[in-house]
């Protein structure tokens, strides 16, 4: 052997003797650990491999990339595939996906949750029809259609855990885009991703509900006190309804999109001025439909985030926002503009204050002084009709034209007496209407991200924590958090291993990881 091919032998086994001292850190660690638990059949068990990974010799770093990377997926069962899962209040589920034949594991998926309508009617939690989307199929994409029924309607807390159950699951099978998981859903369906949109928004990317109305859930059998319409400015609407329809046409929607628009709802409307309740209109509408749900992607950490809430168990956090502790500080805003408190138009005012058909109060100089209605009186009869038990005197007015000769029979001290005049109200505008009821404490947070500085308005909050993202957040420079006008944090936010595995388990996302907690007490 040559005194060349000698020397070059010693190079190499000094060069090797270097890099076998280099520190670890230096070179990517083998972490049979992290595959493990980015292989955690639940979330649930990936939160059980927690200390494990975090003991293992993998630093904040190569776990952050590697959980970017997420999961290798293999191939999966295609069309129609029907699951089960069991919510941690013990109810269980059925819910089929639709996968497309051709689907490829190396490509992300769009998925859109169809939520169908005729919940009263059905009675158990079986499936029904063929578990196919049917005639309103759109783009390619991965469709879920869980099931709702009497006993656990889509307006429950139940059926929002069991939609985050299946984002969780549908995510461990098969490669989904994070980002472009939507909720859309037909009569009960769309009144029911309205409520999902105010209960739970980080997994989805948008909502839309097809001929929906949110006011069904003011029902006293519905609201339970914690739906907050501010919620809903956080994700974009595509709503579509039927100017025929004969439970909730435009004329009685379109007041309540103008009041979203008008509140800072982001919001698409298509009315279908001749439909009734069916989605006959779904081939013209298509289109938009997807093009919408295409331009919406979701931003997995929005600089500007807003959530009210009436708990600190569940449905408290909006993606980087925590909604610890509620309760009243000295500090804080005394007013928030609030989607709950819609304008009314103006309206009709004879003059007159009523519990039913008897008069309580005649406003002062009023069209109804002016005929003659007294405190006490009674009204019988208008224009010769006569008014059914119970009917309310501003009811019975409503089909009365301004300006035009008006007769009153009405009962006063036990005698019948006539009045007549010009029906002349004034148009009046009453006190916002309250859309929704409030039954207890609530909190709300109203932040906005710019640089390392967040800054948050804050109304009924005692406490909450902010979630810190290194994709986000420059964990080299101070963070500064300004609430209520006043700086109650102003430092260094270390990286904390455990607190990325911990978001990691729960939400299953390779866009929305986290590597710090801030929490922030307003009490101090």
């Amino acid at each position: 052997m040559s005194g060349k091919s000698l020397a070059g032998i010693a190079y190499l086994c000094v060069a090797a003797a270097l890099f076998a001292g280099r520190p670890a850190a230096q070179t990517p660690v083998a972490a049979p650990e992290l595959e493990a638990f980015l292989a955690a059949p639940s979330r649930d068990a990936a939160a059980r491999l927690v200390d494990t990974v975090a003991r293992s010799r993998i630093s904040f770093d190569e776990a952050h990339r590697r959980l970017q990377r997420g999961r290798v997926y293999g191939p999966g069962k295609t069309g129609v595939v029907r699951l089960r899962n069991r919510t941690s209040d013990g109810v269980e589920h059925q819910y089929v996906l639709n996968v497309p034949d051709t689907y490829d594991p190396a490509r992300r998926y769009q998925v859109r949750f169809h939520l169908h309508g005729g919940v009263g009617g059905r009675t158990s939690n079986a499936p029904v029809g063929t578990g196919t989307i049917g005639a309103l199929a759109g783009a390619e994409q991965i469709y879920v259609i869980p099931y709702a029924w009497n006993e656990a309607p889509w307006w429950s807390d139940d059926q929002v855990l069991n939609l985050v159950d299946i984002v969780d699951a549908v995510k461990r099978l098969y490669n989904v885009d994070e980002n472009r998981v939507v909720v859309s859903g037909v009569s009960d369906g769309g009144t029911g991703a309205y409520w999902v949109a105010m209960r739970e928004t980080t997994p989805f990317a948008s909502f839309l509900p097809l001929n929906g109305y949110w006011m069904v859930l003011a029902s006293h059998d519905i609201d339970d006190g914690r739906l907050f319409a501010n919620n809903l400015r956080n994700k974009p609407i595509f709503a579509v309804n039927g100017g025929r329809d004969r439970l909730y046409p435009t004329a009685i929607v379109d007041p309540h999109i103008a009041h979203m628009k008008r509140g800072g709802v982001t919001l698409d409307y298509r009315p279908q001025p001749e439909a009734g309740h069916n989605t006959a209109w779904w081939p013209e509408v298509k289109d938009a439909f997807e093009a919408f749900v295409r331009e919406h992607p979701r931003h997995p950490l929005p600089d500007v985030l807003t959530w009210e809430t009436g708990r600190t168990t569940e449905g408290h956090r909006a993606h980087w926002l925590i909604i610890d502790k509620l309760g009243a500080q000295p500090r804080e805003a005394s007013t928030l503009a609030d989607l709950n408190d819609m304008e009314m138009p103006p309206s009709a005012d004879f003059g007159v204050r009523t519990a039913g058909m008897r008069i309580n109060r005649v406003v002062a100089g009023s069209s109804a002084e002016r005929i003659g209605l007294e405190p006490g009186d009674a009204v019988v009869r208008v224009n010769g009709e006569t008014l059914p038990a119970g009917m309310d005197v501003a009811e019975a007015l409503e089909e009365i034209t301004p300006g035009s000769r008006i007769t009153l029979l009405v009962a006063r001290n036990n005698l019948p007496v006539e009045l007549s005049g010009t029906y002349a109200p004034k148009m009046a505008v009453g006190p916002p209407r309250h859309l929704f009821a409030r039954t207890g404490p609530t909190g709300r947070v109203d932040l906005a991200r710019s640089g390392n500085t967040v800054t948050a308005t804050t109304r009924g909050v005692a406490a909450f924590t902010l979630l810190l993202s290194p994709d986000q957040f420059d964990f080299a420079r101070p963070v500064k958090v300004v609430v209520n006008d006043r700086t109650v944090f102003d430092g260094k936010v270390e990286k904390q291993l455990r607190t990325l595995l911990k978001f990691a388990a729960a939400d299953n996302d390779r866009t929305m990881l986290f590597g710090a907690e801030l929490h922030i007490d307003l009490t101090r």
